[in-house]
């Protein structure tokens, strides 16, 4: 059984707000990286249980490129979703209110091409750009 790794972060918007950031598939293209030398040029999203997401992530220098996909298992907006990825594994995600914004988690299995220290630096370095994204939204 994969291991399990967990992601977290807490952004100052209401979990309807941090979900439709979250599943927007404009807003996924400006935070779904871990650096800021790879982009996210496009993302679709179909919301529904059985529904594909798809995210294409690559080198701002053109040097490599690799679609992210999953398919929706679970979707109780806007409280938390399941992504069951190509290989099998899972990553549920979840929204959580507090007294002044909401916390988000992602808690994914790991695989077994990277160190999970990796992994788990990469998908929080992910949900940190995101987390920074909801902040230039809330203020806009």
């Amino acid at each position: 059984m994969p291991q399990s790794l967990t992601v977290t972060t807490w952004v100052p918007v209401s979990p309807a707000r941090a979900w439709g950031l979250f599943t927007d598939p404009h807003a996924v293209t400006q935070w779904n990286f871990a650096s800021d030398d790879w982009q996210c040029p496009s993302a679709s999203i179909d919301l529904t249980v059985g529904g594909v997401h798809r995210a294409r992530m690559e080198a701002r220098d053109g040097s490599f490129g690799f679609d992210f996909e999953g398919i929706y298992s679970e979707i109780e907006a806007p409280h938390a979703l399941t992504l069951v990825l190509g290989d099998g594994r899972k990553a549920r995600t979840t929204f959580t209110p507090s007294a002044d914004g909401t916390r988000v988690e992602t808690v994914f299995e790991a695989e077994d091409q990277n160190p999970t220290e990796m992994q788990q630096a990469g998908w929080q370095a992910i949900l940190d750009n995101y987390r920074k994204h909801v902040e230039t939204a809330a203020a806009d």
